[in-house]
């Protein structure tokens, strides 16, 4: 699903305030002489944001890597502990992350190569039914990123309230029908023609990949609007996890979309 850590309700009368967070009384040795001085803290920029970003897709790759390597080379079932561990481990550091943000320093490299192995497993599975799948997935997903930065930078969609109501209701609305397949699938069952190929199956993907896609606007907006607010520069981390977070889940969505054209072929 959508990240749940980038929204305006992230930013807490204490994390707004960097000076008073950040700034602190020091003694400063100068020529020999002790003085009281005041140190500050480097603030979250939007490029140093940027190189977590690379630093995560790093370690995204590497889980990927070893999740395909294990599939390929005849450990399945070693693949398939790797995903489900990724995803269990992986959703307890985003729940850990929303509740204590300077924690993203530790938890978003750890998450993002667990993703990988959920991403890696997943991605095979996928090429092995449908050859060329994941290639396509892995473009379409940039192409979002690119398209959606692009009317972003241009304001042509702009990030307002009314905006984030339509996310939040929309994304809550698909969390819930994931909840409840989840639970039917205990007892045998599906939701009728949701998840399958046909028309409507397609329509729903289409939907989910549109709202994963509008995603982007927030997590721009939350990166942009932590930058001009001279945040901490843990927020650097928090930032690019959310939008990692995004990311992952587009790249699925994009996939399950691909899979169900590709099966009316």
């Amino acid at each position: 699903m959508s990240n749940p850590i980038l929204n305006n309700n992230r930013f807490s009368p204490q994390e707004n305030d960097y000076s008073q967070d950040k700034v602190y009384e020091a003694e400063l040795v100068d020529d020999g002489r002790i003085n009281q001085g005041i140190i500050y803290d480097e603030p979250m920029t939007i490029n140093g944001t940027v190189n977590k970003i690379f630093m995560l897709s790093v370690c995204l790759l590497a889980g990927a890597a070893i999740s395909v390597y294990n599939m390929l080379s005849g450990n399945p079932g070693l693949a398939q502990t790797l995903m489900i561990a990724g995803a269990i481990i992986g959703f307890i550091l985003v729940l850990v992350t929303c509740f204590n943000i300077r924690l993203a320093k530790y938890t978003a490299a750890p998450y993002a190569l667990l993703e990988g192995f959920v991403l890696g497993g997943f991605s095979t599975v996928f090429e092995a039914r449908y050859q060329g799948i994941v290639l396509q997935a892995i473009s379409l997903t940039f192409a979002a990123l690119f398209v959606m930065l692009m009317l972003y930078k241009a304001k042509m969609i702009t990030y307002t309230d009314k905006l984030a109501s339509v996310i939040k209701t929309g994304l809550l609305s698909i969390c819930a029908i994931y909840l409840i397949q989840i639970a039917a699938s205990f007892f045998g069952r599906s939701i009728p023609q949701i998840f399958d190929a046909g028309p409507i199956g397609i329509i729903f993907s289409l939907v989910v990949v549109g709202f994963a896609s509008v995603s982007l606007i927030q997590d721009f907006f939350f990166i942009e609007s932590a930058s001009e607010r001279m945040l901490s520069k843990d927020y650097e981390w928090f930032g690019a996890m959310g939008l990692m977070i995004t990311m992952v889940w587009l790249y699925m969505e994009i996939l399950r979309l691909l899979a169900k054209l590709n099966s009316r072929r």
